[in-house]
């Protein structure tokens, strides 16, 4: 990695460990005052995720308009303001809306930066440190995060703002490139994120990929909300730290995965991901029937190792495809949009499902049947459309 590279690493890390340490404090503090349900774990989630969906049209124009560096530090503020609100004692579902908004503007930022610091023959690798950096930073911040919520929530708070404040300050030190990038321009916000969801997915593969990566996220953020009931059904786990340690699991998987993926799926080779989403199928439906907590764990482990395998090259190519058309953090803001719309339905269906009395393994099942069944269908729409190729013009 360059020098820039790993200040974006670093700084990447320092955010999403402070994302994913407020989270499973709002839980501690939750099991705390024997406040246990579902549907808010499920509307905490979402008042998260809706920012990624509601703030679309304007992240990306901002993320390719300005420099990258200052959207990376204002967004570090919003998330430092969301922090402070739950920590003044503000509904924890709107303080986490407003971190959500921070995080929604990090993002097209953050990995549109990549193909400015990283040569389009690394670009998977760069992904690959990204991805891990975030990956490691949700297993530290869930572990850390719940260990010390359980001690004191208010420390636990505090310090997520410090990591906040340190982050951004590491953002000042990249380089701010910066140039308008063109495509839909004029209209309403709402407008020129439809022409540019139209051009992207005029792109070869756009399709697929997207729909692909946008299933992965809405089934490992239902499984990571379904984990927190299931484990205390199933394995008998008490407090935040226990759900936290099997979040582990998964997330380290997922850093391992990340880091053999250059060698095993780089960008012409990507088919080879369709392999990985079967396996990943197959390892929901194997959890549903466990009873042990060392088993859970391993099977988290393969999880997350499939995630790893299957998310990394995805992003890349959407990268790729961006920086040639639309502009990279236009496509990295509408693939968000895609991917939290597909959490957010995936998450309703869910709550609704426990409304009707439908069980954590029952729900585990149902998810791993459906990456199956999707990731199926994909393979045959794809073979398909190889025997009849489109006729020139």
């Amino acid at each position: 990695m360059n020098k820039s590279l790993k200040t974006l690493v670093g700084a990447q890390f320092l955010s999403a460990f402070g994302d994913n340490a407020v989270l499973f404090t709002v839980i501690a503090m939750m099991l705390q005052t024997h406040h246990q349900s579902a549907w808010y774990i499920s509307a905490l989630q979402s008042s998260f995720l809706i920012a990624f969906i509601v703030l679309t049209p304007w992240v990306g124009t901002l993320a390719d308009r300005y420099p990258k560096p200052s959207i990376l530090f204002g967004a570090n503020l919003f998330k430092i303001l969301g922090t402070l609100s739950i920590y003044l004692g503000l509904e924890p579902i709107v303080g986490y809306a407003i971190i959500g908004m921070g995080a929604a503007t990090y993002s097209p930022a953050k990995y549109g930066m990549l193909p400015d610091l990283a040569e389009a023959s690394q670009l998977v690798k760069a992904n690959a440190w990204v991805e891990g950096a975030t990956i490691a930073a949700i297993l530290l911040g869930t572990v850390g995060g719940a260990r010390m919520a359980d001690h004191s929530t208010s420390m636990a708070l505090l310090t997520v703002m410090a990591l906040y404040f340190v982050s951004g300050l590491l953002t000042r030190g990249l380089p701010r490139l910066e140039g308008p990038q063109g495509g839909i321009e004029g209209g309403s916000a709402w407008s020129q994120l439809m022409g540019w969801m139209k051009q992207l997915l005029k792109a070869p593969r756009a399709p697929s990929l997207l729909l692909a990566l946008s299933l992965f996220w809405a089934s490992g953020a239902t499984l990571r909300v379904i984990l927190i009931t299931w484990a205390p059904e199933v394995l008998g786990t008490q407090s935040a730290s226990d759900i936290a340690d099997l979040t582990f699991f998964l997330a380290i998987g997922i850093v391992i995965g990340a880091g053999i993926v250059p060698r095993l799926i780089p960008l012409e080779k990507i088919r080879r991901a369709r392999f990985v989403a079967f396996v990943m199928g197959g390892l929901f439906i194997l959890l549903a029937g466990i009873k042990t907590t060392l088993t859970a764990k391993i099977v988290l482990l393969s999880i997350g190792l499939c995630g790893g395998l299957f998310v990394v090259p995805l992003n890349a190519a959407v990268q790729a495809i961006g920086q040639r058309g639309i502009g990279s953090g236009r496509a990295v803001a509408a693939q968000n949009f895609f991917q939290n719309t597909a959490i957010l339905i995936s998450m309703g269906l869910y709550s609704l499902s426990v409304g009707l009395g439908v069980g954590s393994v029952a729900a585990i099942e149902a998810l791993g049947m459906i990456v199956l069944i999707a990731t199926v269908w994909m393979s045959l729409k794809r073979s398909k459309n190889k025997l009849r190729p489109l006729k020139k013009k």
